[in-house]
This record gives C-alpha cells, sequence and structure tokens, in this order.
C-alpha cells in the first residue's frame, strides 16, 4: 500500500445494469427502464431521470413518480456477461485489463499513450473501438490511481499527472462510496475529500477502523493496492487433423505421440508444465468423445503420450475389461484429435520427493492403473481417504485414481494412545490373542471411563461420539444383524441412559454359532441430526473381542445389535 500510484485508464459504461439488460433481455433502454435490488433503485435510464427518479428510491415511489416505467430485477450474472465483450473490445487494442465492476474496467495508461500518440488520443481510441465493436457509448478518465480514474471518467476528463490530489480536493465525500461514512463525516463537519485527506492518518484509523483509513487513503490520492490487469490467456491447446480417419490402435498411437510432442514443446515455451490434460476426439461421423486425465505430478512428453494412447486405445477397442459389457465403439475412425492442457502450473513449481524423484515402481503402477482408467473409466479405480465422522463408514471416502485426495469431512486431530490401565478403550485390534487379556474392564470401571470420555467429547469439539483408536481393519458395507446376551441367556439392553442391562457374554452373528465374549467396552453414543426427525439417528457402539481371537465393532440402534466393522 506504498508508493505512487500508477497512472490508470478508466473506461466506464453510464448506466450498465441497464445496457445490460437491453442486451441480454431486450429490454429499451430509450424507455424509462430502473433496475431494482433490495426494492430499491440501483440504477436508472436518461429517460428515467428525466422525470425524476435517482439510485435509492423505493419501487413505489419510483413508480409513483413515473407510471408508466419499466421495472427490472438486479441480475449480477447478466451484467458480467454482458460486459464480457466490452471487455475483449478493449483487449483488441490494449493489453492487461482490470475489470473493476461490470460496465467499469481499467488499465495501465503508459503503455497506450506511448503507442497511441498520447493519452487523449489513446482515450479517444478505445472510446471509438468499444462503440464500433459493441455499440456501447462509454467514457473515459486517466488519473494517478483507480479511484480517481474513476471519478475522471464520469466527467469524461484527463487529470494532469501529479494533480490527482487537487482533482479530489473538491469533491464531496460521497464520492467514496460509503454512505454511513459519508454522513458520519458530513456530521463531523467534513465534507469534502480534501478535508477528509487533511485528517491525521493515525486519528483517522483510531476514529474509523481499517475500513476509515482505506477510505482515508483514497481521499488523499493514494490507491489501495497496485492494478490488477488481465491478462488474456495462452492458447495451449494443440490440434491434429486427419485425412482419412483413424481406426486402428496402432496408427492412434502414432497419432498421439506426435501430438503429445507438440503439447509438451508449446508447454515449455511458456515455462509451463501440464496436470490435468483434456482428450477430445471427433469421428467422421461428427460423433464427439471427450475425457480428462489427472495427475499428481508433471505430465512428460511420454506420459502424456502414454495417456493419450490408452485412451484412443480404450475408444477404439471398445473393451470393458472381464464380465462387463462393451460400451458402444466409435462409428467411425477418428478425424480430429485434441489435447487440452485443463490444469496447468510453472515447471519449477512442483517440488520434488527428499530422497529424489518418484521411483520406478511407483510410476510403473500409476501408468498401469491409469491404463485401466482409460479402458473402464475413472470410477473404475479407487483409493480411500481418511477424513472425519464419527463411525469408520463416515471416515473413508473413496476417490478415483488421480483426483485431489480430500476429505468428505474434515477430520479432528488424532487422539492420543490411551493408556492400558486407565481408558476403556481396548487393544481390540491391536492383536487378537492377546485382546482377552486387555480388554476385560469391570462394570464399574466401563461406566467410569464412559462418563470420562463423554466429558473429553464435549470439551472437544470435532464428532463427538467417534470411536477411539484403534481403528477397525475392515469396514462392512452392509452390518450384519447379531444377537447379543447376557450369561444368563438374557438379551444385552442398552437404556436411553446408556445403562447396559448386563454384561455382554455371548454374541450370535446371524445365523451362525454363538460366540463367547470374553472382553468388552464401550458404550460410545451418537445422537445424531436430532433436529430432523426424519433423519434422526441414536445409537451407541461397543468393541468386543471373542474366545476365538477375533474382535468386532457392535452398534445396538432400536433394540438391534449390528456388527459393523472387524479389528484385525
Amino acid at each position: 500500500m506504498s508508493g505512487e500510484p500508477q497512472r490508470t485508464l478508466l473506461l466506464w459504461c453510464p448506466d450498465w445494469p441497464v445496457l445490460a439488460a437491453e442486451i441480454v433481455d431486450g429490454v429499451p433502454a430509450t424507455d424509462p427502464v430502473v433496475v431494482l435490488h433490495a426494492n430499491r433503485v440501483i440504477a436508472c435510464s436518461e429517460r428515467a431521470r428525466a422525470e425524476g427518479i435517482r439510485r435509492g428510491l423505493r419501487r413505489r415511489e419510483a413508480q409513483g413518480r413515473c407510471p408508466h416505467l419499466t421495472v427490472v430485477d438486479h441480475d449480477p450474472g447478466r451484467d458480467v456477461r454482458a460486459f464480457e465483450p466490452v471487455v475483449a473490445a478493449v483487449e483488441e487494442v490494449v493489453a492487461g485489463v482490470e475489470v473493476i465492476r461490470p460496465g467499469a474496467c481499467a488499465t495501465a495508461a503508459r503503455g497506450p499513450s506511448r503507442y497511441l500518440g498520447g493519452e487523449e488520443a489513446a482515450a479517444e481510441r478505445i472510446v471509438e473501438h468499444v462503440a464500433q465493436s459493441c455499440a456501447v457509448e462509454s467514457q473515459a478518465g486517466i488519473a494517478d490511481g483507480v479511484f480517481a480514474a474513476g471519478l475522471a471518467a464520469r466527467e469524461g476528463r484527463i487529470v494532469a499527472p501529479g494533480g490527482t490530489r487537487e482533482f479530489l480536493a473538491a469533491r464531496p465525500v460521497e464520492a467514496l462510496g460509503r454512505p454511513a461514512l459519508a454522513d458520519l463525516l458530513r456530521r463531523l463537519g467534513v465534507r469534502t475529500l480534501g478535508d477528509f485527506a487533511a485528517l491525521p492518518a493515525g486519528d483517522v484509523l483510531a476514529r474509523f477502523g481499517f475500513d476509515g483509513a482505506l477510505a482515508h487513503r483514497l481521499a488523499g490520492g493514494r490507491d489501495d493496492r497496485p492494478l490488477a490487469v488481465r491478462q488474456p490467456p495462452a492458447d495451449l491447446t494443440v490440434t491434429a487433423d486427419y485425412d482419412e480417419p483413424v481406426d486402428r490402435v496402432d496408427a492412434a498411437a502414432f497419432a498421439a505421440r506426435m501430438l503429445a510432442e507438440r503439447l509438451h514443446e508449446r508447454l515449455a515455451g511458456y515455462g509451463l508444465a501440464c496436470t490435468r490434460l483434456g482428450i477430445e476426439a471427433v469421428t467422421a461421423h461428427g460423433q464427439e468423445l471427450h475425457r480428462v486425465w489427472r495427475h499428481d505430478g508433471l505430465l512428460t512428453a511420454a506420459a502424456v503420450a502414454d495417456r493419450v494412447r490408452w485412451q484412443l486405445d480404450g475408444w477404439l477397442s471398445g473393451s470393458n475389461g472381464r464380465g462387463g459389457t462393451r460400451p458402444a465403439r466409435p462409428t467411425a475412425g477418428i478425424v480430429r484429435l485434441r489435447l487440452v492442457p485443463d490444469g496447468v502450473l510453472a515447471q519449477a513449481g512442483l517440488q520434488p520427493g527428499l530422497w529424489g524423484e518418484t521411483g520406478e515402481e511407483r510410476e510403473r503402477a500409476h501408468r498401469a492403473l491409469s491404463r485401466v482408467q482409460g479402458i473402464l473409466g475413472p470410477e473404475a479405480v479407487v483409493t480411500a481417504v481418511l477424513g472425519g465422522g464419527r463411525s469408520p463408514a463416515d471416515q473413508v471416502r473413496l476417490v478415483p485414481w488421480g483426483d485431489e485426495r480430500a476429505p468428505a469431512r474434515p477430520g479432528p486431530p488424532p487422539l492420543p494412545s490411551p493408556a492400558p490401565a486407565a481408558s476403556p478403550s481396548p487393544a481390540v485390534g491391536a492383536a487378537p490373542g492377546a485382546a482377552s487379556a486387555s480388554v476385560v474392564v469391570p462394570a464399574s470401571g466401563v461406566r467410569a471411563g464412559r462418563r470420562a470420555g463423554r466429558g473429553r467429547a464435549v470439551a472437544e469439539p470435532p464428532w463427538p461420539g467417534r470411536i477411539p483408536p484403534p481403528s477397525p481393519a475392515v469396514v462392512l458395507p452392509a452390518p450384519l444383524p447379531a444377537d447379543v446376551r447376557d450369561a444368563a441367556g438374557e438379551p444385552v439392553v442398552v437404556s436411553a441412559r446408556l445403562a447396559v442391562s448386563a454384561a455382554p457374554a455371548r454374541l450370535t452373528v446371524g445365523d451362525g454359532r454363538p460366540a463367547e465374549i470374553t472382553g468388552w467396552t464401550g458404550p460410545w453414543p451418537v445422537d445424531e441430526r436430532w433436529w430432523a426427525p426424519a433423519e434422526a439417528r441414536r445409537r451407541a457402539r461397543f468393541q468386543v473381542s471373542l474366545a476365538d481371537g477375533a474382535a468386532l465393532l457392535l452398534a445396538v440402534e432400536g433394540g438391534q445389535w449390528l456388527v459393523e466393522a472387524i479389528y484385525d
């Protein structure tokens, strides 16, 4: 926020929301038209202003002043879509344009003024080109900084270099575009930007806060940030047209290698590398095929060629692997092939591994899995990503190979491993043979541990009610029904206050034989979405170890016992 403001040329299109409604929706801007947001006028046409309508009026008052008024709802998307051709027209004359808002864009004035014969000539050239290309009337202003250039554009004025402070000094404080601040300054006797800029910066910050300090800088002719121009994107796409349709895999492999080398050379010329590749093909019958490949590293020329060859092989052969149906093969050969670098980054921006580049074994595995994806589709190869959740099933998300490995739910920090003598968390999942010796906890100890665990869950916001470590090795896709009974053969029941009727002694899973429970701990209660009756779930979980060395994660919900996961 330091340094002299940059000489800026700003193009302003008056009443842009009204013009956007005419361009997109066909509303005649020559009629009395207003654009409303929150039932207030935010823009109006020239005819509407002639009827006494101003910004800030309520709808009823505006219609009272002009009964035949045309009312249009505010649509920011419409304003942006209509303004894009104007920005493109400006970029045909000057390089590097920053969109301030729909209806206003800015660029550095130094370059256009040097090769167009001065600042006035540059402003006239841009306004004339926009009028001819887009049939849109506009005004240009040049001053030191974006804020001053915006005020100068409303008058079609070019402020001399170094005269920005004098130009702003006589402006009312309402020019800052902060109604609340302007009202407060007026009540304090500060009426112009010059009066506001004369106040000490430290006092302004202490009295009006950060936003007031920012407005104080603008009033003094200093911008809050340098101009961030929009650079036209480079065309990195490579395309190959074939006179003879390509319908053989060997011919497709040769075409893929040649096109991949062209893409790699083009990216290298810009100092870029590809991380996500779009492969597009058009057949002789006009059928369009498209697939996107993603890579967690940089795609070399050989890697690009391999992926294009695999994809073409999958399209032309139509194979879907064992036991699957064959997808529809293209009805004709490929006559056009296009490679689109959908994701690029600076070639020096990828940090290599600590001990060198990725090993050959991992690269071979990645190539093999990527080839399977090219034949079967991206969802055919998935990997697990751990995240947050209360149950083991909620904590795992399956992500297609090569996609961003982001968890579905934010995970809490890992819990410390509990001490064997003081925690109800078992060593159930550690070693089945030793489970019975380390899991058995007296009933009083279980209840005390449960209360302590509940206290920790309340103090720790992320995912209260989740089971403590260790995590189970196998999570069943569908829980298995089970039956848990005590030593007397009676069903074990968990009350609404989480009181266990008796110590679990025998477990029967489905139609299997009963197994003796040698150790157990729990319950861990979970009461989810209680505010939505249709989605509410209330259950409790137990960890148990059996006499045969198995360890299971059980849940009881609605009086029904279920086996959710298996410990290794």
